[in-house]
């Protein structure tokens, strides 16, 4: 069964109300004033199930002061039925009001035609011609417009009729998206607790559900769930729902806030749109005018910065603009919304979100309009490579996709694998989270590494590589670390880079010395060599012979690196005097298998300076193992 939600709208005292509560049984009018003043002062609530079909019902105020309780009821409308009265026609509010759907993209609907019972036909017939004309070229031309008089009932089941006949056309909202509920009522119940309600514009909510409230970023779980009078375990897109919420008192939520699942999603203060000025706005929108946002069941503040270069916008012209809010919302790509000039109070503008986390552009560059064009016309999978692409390479996880996109998990996995599959983009699977990547960018953060590589070993052609840590701070600190090691992984599968432990090279250098290098390289080797098993020091070596620490450090790395010399603590050795000893401790194991430190020091005729960091360097490279005092020759 479908769930359709219905908006009234139209003139004050034109019936909307009387209109639901004939249709219903329930008057929507639940605050103690309504009842004094007979007039709508804040939005309504009424429902109705047929046969095919489970109708949720939004009854607005008409009056003019109350425009911002009528915007807060008229988001998330499946249709919308304009109510205007046969003994008035048309009025201010019945235009406004029918300028709010239009630009809130509100799919389809039709007009009643109250109090049908106070004229006479031929009034009705010229006042329908009226409506006609009205009506010529809005969403609702060539709908039904239906006489009604909710006093003796005439014209009800011809607006149940069409009710039926609209819901069959709709499209119903999406359940396998992430859940939103903009809050538009908040309140206690006794032995509950607090509860909100709203319409579910998209997902489903289940009892238990850990959610959010934003921006106010304040979590909760769900405790329970009523929906069309009846307590249910699920809410799902599509209905009015009222959620009792744990751990929360009523003043920690208010209209405009929206419920979430926790962690999902993340606030704004920017969002790039395309706006739509009205033909009928008194005067053209100028840049960074302040302007009141409706968005949802929220109203805040915000400069409207035009963007490509004008300043302003012409009634009845549409362009790109960012929106600098004074308060956070929660907003996705798709979203309508409504601008009201800040004073006097008149609906001016509506629009569409398109980037709900936008960078702060200037306003010179041109480059946004390209991107936003792109946004506008793009599919769902060229609009998350758009987002992929901007953020370059750093990339993307699977979270911060669905923040911009609003996507559904599931269709997140869709897109990125035909990405994938169409070599646009990298998936880095192996980390947590997993993150996805232009292609071209991950090459270039290749690149990068390669270049500075490639830098590294002119400036230090004897050393054998650079250090891990030096490479991935040359990129930058945006650059996530699980990015860098894929990009290093990936190099090295492809047999460019060489990783030896904590050092990177590319795969065609090899570390050598050169001239003058050259000739101190020989030096240094003969040095440790004469010295034998009577150890030097580096900085004995270099006082030997007469050379200073910078030039002579990078050839002993060298001489290290090469295998020629090793290390034995603060010591270094030649390698074939190593081999030389390894060998003679070896031939020692046919008649005594152990040794000591003073037996090490009697056969090799050394001291205890010389002798322990040797034998400790023979413990390390498994040629003996210390047990107690004597060593195992292996």
């Amino acid at each position: 069964m479908k769930n359709i939600i219905v908006g009234t709208a139209g003139h004050i005292d034109h019936g909307k109300t009387s209109l639901v509560k004939a249709l219903t049984g329930i008057d929507a009018d639940r605050l103690k004033e309504e009842k004094q003043r007979g007039i709508t002062i804040d939005i309504g609530f009424a429902n109705l199930t047929t046969d095919d079909c489970r109708f949720g019902f939004v009854d607005v105020p008409g009056h003019e002061r109350f425009i911002k309780n009528m915007l807060a009821g008229a988001h998330g409308l499946d249709l919308v039925m304009l109510v205007i009265a046969a003994d008035e026609g048309v009025m201010p509010q019945t235009r406004e009001h029918l300028d709010i759907c239009r630009l809130l993209k509100i799919p389809t609907g039709f007009t009643v035609l109250t109090k049908a019972d106070l004229v006479e036909p031929d009034w009705l017939e010229l006042v329908t011609g009226d409506v006609e004309e009205f009506l010529d070229g809005s969403f609702l031309e060539g709908k039904p417009i239906i006489p009604v008089s909710v006093k003796s009932g005439a014209g009800l089941p011809e607006v149940l009729k069409a009710l039926n006949e609209a819901a069959a056309g709709a499209t119903e909202k999406k359940t396998d998206l992430p859940p939103r509920l903009p809050v538009d009522r908040v309140f206690t119940v006794r032995g509950f607790g607090t509860v909100v309600t709203g319409t579910m514009i998209a997902g489903t909510f289940r009892t238990g559900d850990e959610v959010e409230i934003l921006p106010a970023e304040r979590r909760s779980r769900v405790r329970g769930i009523e929906a069309h009078g009846s307590t249910l375990d699920v809410a799902v897109a599509g209905q009015r729902a009222a959620l009792n919420l744990a751990g929360l008192e009523t003043s920690d939520i208010e209209r405009g806030q929206v419920v979430v699942p926790a962690g999902r999603f993340e606030a704004t203060s920017m969002l790039d749109v395309r706006l739509e000025l009205l033909s009928s706005a008194e005067k053209p929108l100028k840049d960074r005018a302040r302007v009141r946002l409706h968005h949802g069941t929220s109203e805040v503040m915000a400069r409207a910065a035009l963007l490509g270069g004008g300043d302003h916008l012409v009634p009845g012209e549409s362009g790109f603009a960012q929106l600098r809010l004074e308060t956070p919302v929660l907003a996705l790509p798709g979203d309508r919304f409504i601008l009201r000039s800040y004073s006097p109070q008149m609906t001016i503008a509506g629009g569409a979100v398109l980037d709900a986390h936008p960078v702060r552009h200037r306003k010179s560059d041109t480059r946004i309009i390209n991107f936003l064009n792109e946004l506008e016309a793009a599919s769902a999978s060229d609009r998350l490579a758009a987002f992929v692409e901007r953020a370059d390479q750093p990339g993307a996880t699977f979270a911060e996709l669905a923040r911009l996109t609003g996507a559904g998990d599931s269709d997140i996995e869709k897109l990125v694998e035909g990405l994938k599959k169409a070599g646009k983009v990298v998936v880095l699977d192996a980390v947590s989270p997993k993150r996805v990547i232009r292609q071209a960018a991950f090459v270039a953060v290749q690149e990068r590494i390669k270049r500075f590589l490639h830098n590294f070993h002119s400036r230090q052609p004897m050393r054998p590589g650079a250090p891990r840590e030096e490479v991935r701070e040359s990129l930058g600190a945006r650059l996530p670390v699980e990015v860098f090691r894929a990009a290093v992984e990936a190099a090295v599968a492809e047999k460019r880079v060489v990783a030896d432990g904590e050092v990177l090279r590319l795969a065609s250098f090899r570390p050598e010395a050169a001239g003058e290098a050259a000739a101190l390289k020989t030096k240094l080797e003969n040095a440790f060599k004469t010295a034998g098993l009577t150890a030097l020091t580096a900085a004995e070596v270099y006082e030997l012979l007469k050379v200073k620490e910078a030039q002579a450090k990078p050839v002993v790395f060298l001489l290290i690196n090469e295998k020629r010399l090793v290390r034995a603590g603060d010591f270094i050795l030649h390698a074939e005097v190593v081999e030389t000893l390894v060998a003679d401790i070896r031939a020692l194991k046919a008649t005594n298998p152990t040794l000591d430190v003073a037996v090490f020091k009697e056969k090799f005729g050394l001291s205890r300076k010389y002798a322990i960091p040797i034998l400790e360097y023979l413990d390390g490279e498994r040629i003996t193992r210390r047990v107690g005092n004597a060593r195992e020759i292996m």
